[in-house]
């Protein structure tokens, strides 16, 4: 049985993750196929699920990073097309500003950062879940 305090701050966490993805695939969906047996967006089960962008966000603990305990997600892009390193350093930098825009809506009061650890990016911060 989950905690309902830790379900509620993960059902908001990924309801932010889901209006990001809304917004990759409203500017950036149509640039590359999909991959074979990757539903269009708006057609899977949820929004990391189909459409080009798989934002799945989880919890680490955080032993071997220098931040922490916190929630680690990846910039993924479901095409098999080879895509430029410069375009995904600038999806992946709209990811960050978008949350460091969202979080303090989303969370008042918390004190949460995102950051690159290692090969994906970290929010971590105040997790407390009061």
């Amino acid at each position: 049985m989950k905690n309902p305090l830790l379900e509620k701050w993960e059902d908001r966490l990924q309801n932010l993750f889901n209006r990001i993805d809304h917004i990759l695939e409203e500017k950036y969906g149509e640039l590359y196929p999909l991959r074979p047996n990757r539903p269009a967006h708006g057609r899977g089960v949820t929004p990391d699920a189909d459409g080009l962008f798989d934002l799945g966000v989880s919890f680490s603990v955080g032993i071997g990073s220098q931040f922490g305990p916190g929630y680690v997600f990846r910039v993924k892009l479901a095409t098999l097309n080879r895509v430029p390193d410069d375009l995904i350093e600038k999806i992946e930098n709209e990811v960050v500003e978008l949350l460091s825009k969202e979080l303090p809506r989303e969370f008042p009061g918390k004190e949460l950062r995102v950051a690159r650890d290692g090969h994906v990016f970290k929010i971590f911060g105040d997790l407390d879940l009061n």
